[in-house]
């Protein structure tokens, strides 16, 4: 879901004289039960001194809102606030997106549409001199009608309960995760997470965790994604933790993946003091429902106990990814499944390489040696394959050439000073120092923000930013932050650490003891041209 946004997943509009303390109060708090957070407002009040502040109320509610369920009964075309609320709600749909579901209760959507019986004009309360009010309502009931939506006669037989619930399952359906972001080009995907999608499909509870373990590059997460957009949508809950172990380690992460696992999952933001009380909180708010958790690139199995404690409160239908380099993350006394990823053969490397140089899935005529010699290099490693075919995507043969040489001169094993080519032939320095810019600085920082401390600095960033991701550098993840594989990150890193021994005189300072220390006793030179600190995790590393 796009919450970032909404303050809330479900607006409910509803007659409270009809149906407040009845089905929309029990619709309410299945929807609460199912993870979504509901604005539903009490107040039935339309006193003339009131309804101004009630409208501006309502409004923000609408559209701090991803969809709305309009309950119609009997009584809504007679309520103005009901009809000033449906008005509004059908407006931020055209101009926003924003979802709306129809519930006929105990109505006839005909009735509705055709304004006859309790939806006739006779029963809109009109004030003189407000007849544009009375074109508005009607219009807005024609329109809800012709969506279509759920009628209760016509649903469970007209049972309530069962009713709620299918209303329930179609919200869920709506507002169901976005795909995360993956790469383009997934070469033999379907074979090599064949195993992880049954397993996930699978309903027995003997196994709940599965690991995805390999070297740097080789695929982890990519494999992670594809599991997870393909099956997320069946669990009642999924979180996706991204570059866990770098955020675990910095000031409150921990406390800030507890956050995200309880945004992701109940849809709250929810305000933590510590690891332990997380820890609690999600017990109570996820232990009874079947969800899927993603937990990219762990290093220490210490880690997922001290955001989750122990796992034995999870729902038995629950699973949970880990993605990790480490083959015995896990005790072999915790029952888990591993597949242990390996390089790619020859043909589906020439195939994945080929993609991203050539746009086809085999090189062009007379680039095959050169291709097969590049790919050589790339050792099976899909990053590899993807970065470098990318950098010599549109390249003339003897550019070609002139990389191979450096190429074939780096042993086997030296994955950063192979990507290393991808840097060195950027069009100018100007993409160069973005790409060192945001390795150092901006990654998981909103792509906005961060295009305007960069233009401020007097870089031409969204076509510098668009290199890099023609580049296979950088990617923008489905909540607009910058995202870079931590090979390529340290990439950027090691080229600025070789600037100088001395970190006074290197162009940027990311480390937050070099930043102390640089700052403290003030060995900094004109070369700086970033820095960062971060005095929290510093006392913490103190102490």
């Amino acid at each position: 879901m796009e919450q970032a946004k909404f303050s809330y997943h479900v607006f409910l509009s509803f007659k409270a004289h009809d149906t407040g303390k009845t089905f929309t109060d029990h619709l309410h708090t299945n929807l609460f039960r199912a993870g979504f957070h509901v604005f539903k407002c009490e107040d039935d009040d339309e006193e003339e001194d009131k309804i101004d502040e009630l409208k501006l109320k309502l409004k923000k509610g609408i559209e701090q809102s991803r969809m709305s369920v309009i309950v119609l009964s009997q009584n809504y075309a007679s309520s103005e606030r009901c009809l000033y609320e449906l008005v509004v709600i059908l407006e931020q749909r055209r101009n926003s997106g924003h979802i709306v579901l129809p519930v006929f209760f105990n109505v006839d959507p005909s009735d509705v549409r055709k304004q006859k019986g309790s939806f006739g004009k006779e029963n809109f309360q009109i004030v003189n001199g407000e007849s544009h009010k009375l074109r508005d309502w009607r219009n807005a009931l024609k329109e809800v009608a012709d969506l279509g939506g759920m009628p209760l006669q016509n649903q469970a037989d007209g049972h309530e309960a069962k009713f709620i619930e299918n209303i329930v399952e179609v919200v869920a359906n709506k507002l169901r995760p976005r795909d995360l972001h993956s790469a383009p080009y997934l070469i033999d995907i379907n074979y090599r997470a064949e195993d992880i999608i049954s397993w996930l499909q699978d309903r027995s509870t003997n196994v709940g965790i599965y690991v995805i373990c390999g070297i740097g590059g080789i695929g982890k997460t990519t494999i992670a994604k594809f599991a997870y957009n393909s099956s997320a949508r069946s669990f009642e809950g999924s979180s996706f933790l991204a570059n866990f172990n770098e955020i675990a380690k910095q000031c409150n992460g921990l406390v800030r993946l507890q956050k995200q696992v309880l945004y992701d999952i109940v849809g709250r933001k929810e305000r933590i003091s510590n690891v332990d009380e997380g820890i609690m909180m999600i017990e109570d708010a996820v232990g009874y429902k079947k969800v899927l958790l993603v937990l990219d690139d762990v290093d220490d199995a210490d880690q997922i106990d001290t955001i989750l404690g122990m796992t034995d409160w999870l729902n038995p239908a629950s699973k949970i990814i880990i993605t990790t380099r480490h083959e015995s993350l896990l005790k072999p006394s915790v029952p888990h499944k591993v597949l242990k990823l390996e390089v790619l053969n020859k043909m589906d490397s020439l195939k994945l390489f080929s993609w991203h140089a050539f746009g086809e899935d085999h090189p062009l005529e007379g680039y095959l040696e050169l291709s097969e010699r590049v790919v050589l290099q790339c050792v099976g490693l899909p990053l590899a394959l993807r970065v470098l075919g990318s950098a010599l995507s549109g390249r003339r043969p003897e550019i070609w050439g002139s990389a191979l040489e450096k190429l074939e001169t780096i042993p086997d094993g030296h994955v950063i000073e192979k990507l290393k080519l991808s840097f060195d032939t950027l069009e100018d320095d100007h993409d160069k120092d973005i790409f060192l810019h945001i390795a150092h600085f901006f990654l998981g920082m909103d792509k906005d923000d961060s295009v305007r401390i960069l233009d401020g600095c007097g870089f031409h960033t969204i076509i510098g930013m668009q290199n890099l991701i023609d580049r296979s550098l950088l990617t923008i993840s489905d909540l607009n932050k910058l995202e870079m594989h931590h090979l390529l990150r340290d990439l950027g890193r090691n080229i600025v650490r070789m600037e100088s021994l001395d970190p006074g005189k290197r162009s940027r300072l990311w480390n937050n003891k070099n930043s102390f220390r640089v700052l403290n006793y003030k060995t900094g030179t004109e070369k700086i041209e970033g820095i960062s600190l971060d005095m929290p995790i510093l006392m913490e590393d103190k102490s």
